[in-house]
């Protein structure tokens, strides 16, 4: 990994993954959930979001029963503990004021 690896949940994961043979120097789509109380929120955090280029898909889900509404934004990079977080901030940045927040990512092994 190349930047600082935290003793975080993001920092935990990366290490998961590599031990489990995953190469962290091959760029990849991850996949950030962020999860909305309403269709009108979820929909505003997404249209910003696809505004700026990247993929996004909406679904109502009712995975979790306040915040139903899954919004995952697709985004090419390597998975750095720096820039996953990086970009989580960027997200709740602007799920926060809508009344969301962020949900975890996921990305396939390389």
């Amino acid at each position: 990994m190349t930047d600082r690896v935290q003793d975080d949940e993001n920092g935990q994961v990366l290490r998961y993954i590599a031990e489990q043979g995953d190469d962290l120097s091959k760029p990849r789509h991850i996949d950030f959930t962020v999860i909305m109380p309403d269709e009108d929120s979820a929909m505003t955090f997404s249209a910003h979001f696809a505004n700026a280029g990247y993929r996004v898909k909406v679904d109502e889900t009712r995975a979790d029963p306040e915040l139903p509404w899954d919004i995952v934004v697709v985004k090419h990079m390597l998975p750095t503990h720096d820039g996953i977080t990086d970009f989580e901030n960027e997200l709740d940045a602007v799920a926060a004021p809508l009344g969301g927040r962020n949900d975890g990512w996921g990305c396939f092994q390389q």
